[in-house]
């Protein structure tokens, strides 16, 4: 009796544990995808001077199939298989990529990794304008009277969005869920409804009316893929919120409840059109009775800020791998949640992303004439996803299946560029942003990777080996001193600058001396059990190497309390301890042609404005000494 209770409550607990993480990826890896029908239907169909059926029916289809192809089989079926330990996204994909890699071929795909990420800023930037633009652009339904308003209401749902981004979206993030699923089930009733009124809507289903509309006009549908595309944005989020809440959750969502609920939407407003053209104006909202439309607009309000959730969440997400990963300087990150570790709050990128979004709301002002910038940052992301998974998916696998892999993800990579190439004809009509706000962080991301590699090069061109240079010390010491010295270096098996400053200056000696080097590993997380390797390299003097996964935060005095409890025989309390880090000002030699004097003038910016190593490592600063040297590049 006992067994067959405690089998039973294990099954419950299971499947309890189970619709809990659907409805956590409901309100978060969802928004993005699900707020996609507010504007989708209205902009690609929109381009058609007069609207028959044939055209409906064929924009559907190639709509309906997209949705299958790209999310379905791409994403969901397919790429949440290449997770790096559980964690998915751009840059934990290429980490996976470059693995065991070396020379040109990792610096091609790391290129590509970064430049996924560079694009995702610009989703980041446009998801919130095109998503709450659309929404209260609801509004203009209930009375043309209120159309002035979309603007000033879409910048102060905005402004406190970003607002509340300090207070994290742990308590918040709890109503998320069910309100996504009022949202989706809201879709489904919607769209229903209307396709029993039109029931021929459903013959979209069939892929001949795709094919038949592909080949009637070939270039019109090539351009029509620029608009189509609106169906397929948040298709990364599935994969970059991945390690959230793991690839079943994800996929049982999907296909119980997102899926259908999006193509009866897309269908209802299908159905709609074919019985009135004229609801062309604005689709989404038209579909529902005239006492369901100010309900409706407050749903999809909530609906899109949820939507803005999602992508502002994933920028921190991406801004903190990219610190660990060394591709940007240190930034100061705050965590928002004391049991959620990827619950983080990004105080700079926040501003910029606010400042970014606000401009443009003020400067394009209807979600229309965003969508052409839309297309382009999402397309971008997706190709980067596809060209990575080739060096990723197949490498397991041999003979015809390895051949089957390459031969289906070649078929995604297709559909990509067509997509890509589709919204780049768009770059003069809004695809520029994301286009130069891609480029502009690709620069600094290479910059910074590069700089500090130059920098690495001339610090330890100068430095000697440390265990030699220890035990030469220890022979004629100076004058030692009580308590423990921990000198941060760069570089391992060197003599950092802060020790030879120290000598110089101060000519004395801590009692025990730790050299700690911090590096990142390329997978999300290292357990506590593996932190550190310590080497013994004299009597007095240790050399630590600590290693943090790229989703986690170094915390130098935490490491330090495990060292010592590991290692009695070194005294590391707190109040015993002092650090000593060694703080380089990047000076540019002016002398140099200005083609090769710019990267070095931006290195110096970003090195001067990075958060100090103090709050980054979480030292407590009254414990630190900083020794200042410059470094001419």
């Amino acid at each position: 009796m006992n067994k067959t209770v405690t089998a039973h409550d294990g099954s419950t607990a299971k499947r309890s544990s189970g619709a809990a993480l659907m409805m956590g990826a409901l309100g978060v890896v969802y928004g993005d995808i699900g707020t996609s029908p507010l504007y989708t239907i209205k902009v690609s169909l929109s381009e058609f001077g007069t609207l028959d059926n044939e055209h409906i029916l064929g924009v559907l289809s190639i709509l309906f199939w997209m949705l299958m192809v790209v999310v379905s089989l791409k994403y969901v079926m397919l790429v949440l298989r290449a997770d790096n330990h559980g964690e998915g996204g751009t840059l934990a994909l290429m980490e996976l990529a470059v693995r065991g890699l070396s020379g040109q071929k990792k610096w091609v795909l790391t290129v590509l990794g970064l430049i996924g990420a560079a694009m995702f800023y610009g989703d980041s930037m446009i998801t919130p304008a095109i998503s709450v633009l659309s929404a209260i652009e609801g509004v203009g339904i209930i009375s043309h009277g209120l159309d002035h308003w979309i603007v000033p209401l879409s910048v102060l749902v905005l402004m406190g969005l970003f607002f509340i981004q300090s207070r994290g979206t742990g308590a918040v993030g709890k109503l998320f869920g069910p309100i996504m699923l009022l949202w989706f089930v809201t879709l489904g009733v919607l769209g229903a409804w209307r396709i029993a009124q039109t029931p021929q809507i459903l013959l979209a289903l069939n892929p001949m009316w795709a094919l038949a509309f592909i080949a009637e006009a070939p270039w019109g549908t090539f351009l029509l893929l620029g608009a189509i595309v609106l169906a397929l944005t948040g298709a990364e989020a599935l994969y970059a919120d991945m390690g959230h809440y793991g690839r079943p959750a994800i996929q049982r969502a999907w296909f119980s409840l997102v899926l259908p609920a999006l193509v009866l939407c897309y269908f209802g407003q299908g159905a709609l059109l074919m019985a009135d053209p004229s609801a062309i104006k604005n689709p989404f909202f038209l579909m529902a009775p005239s006492w369901g439309l100010v309900p409706l607009v407050v749903l999809a309000t909530v609906a899109t800020i949820i939507a803005s959730q999602s992508v502002i969440s994933g920028a921190f997400s991406v801004t903190r791998q990219a610190v660990q990963l060394g591709f940007w300087p240190r930034m100061m990150i705050l965590h928002t949640s004391a049991r959620e570790e990827g619950q983080v709050y990004l105080p700079r990128v926040n501003m910029l992303l606010f400042v970014a979004v606000l401009v443009l709301v003020l400067a394009f002002e209807s979600s229309d004439r965003l969508a052409h910038a839309y297309g382009f940052a999402v397309t971008g992301t997706m190709l980067m996803t596809s060209m990575l998974a080739f060096s990723v998916l197949p490498r397991k696998s041999v003979g015809v299946k390895r051949v089957l892999w390459m031969s289906v993800l070649s078929v995604f990579l297709i559909l990509d560029i067509l997509l890509f190439s589709s919204n780049a004809l768009k770059i003069v009509e809004g695809g520029w942003l994301p286009l130069a706000v891609g480029l502009t962080i690709l620069a600094m991301m290479l910059t910074w990777k590069q700089g500090r590699e130059k920098m690495h090069e001339a610090l330890a061109g100068d430095q000697q080996p440390l265990k030699t240079f220890m035990e030469a010390l220890e022979e004629y010491p100076p004058t030692r001193v009580d308590g423990t010295a921990v000198f941060m270096s760069m570089i391992v098996n060197t003599v950092p600058p802060a020790l030879l400053h120290n000598l110089k200056h101060n000519k004395i000696l801590h009692e025990q001396a730790v050299f700690l080097n911090v590096q990142s590993a390329d997978v999300p997380y290292v357990p506590f059990s593996e932190r550190f390797v310590l080497e013994r390299l004299s009597r007095s003097s240790w050399q630590v190497v600590a290693t943090w996964g790229f989703k986690q935060e170094p915390n130098v005095p935490q490491l330090l309390e495990q060292i010592g409890q590991a290692h009695p025989e070194l005294n590391l309390e707190p109040m015993r301890t002092s650090y000593f880090l060694s703080r380089q000002t990047v000076i540019v030699v002016r002398r140099l042609p200005w083609r090769l004097r710019w990267r070095r003038s931006l290195f110096a910016f970003m090195a001067r404005n990075a958060t100090r190593s103090t709050r980054f490592y979480k030292i407590p600063p009254n414990r630190v000494v900083e020794m200042g040297m410059q470094l001419e590049l």
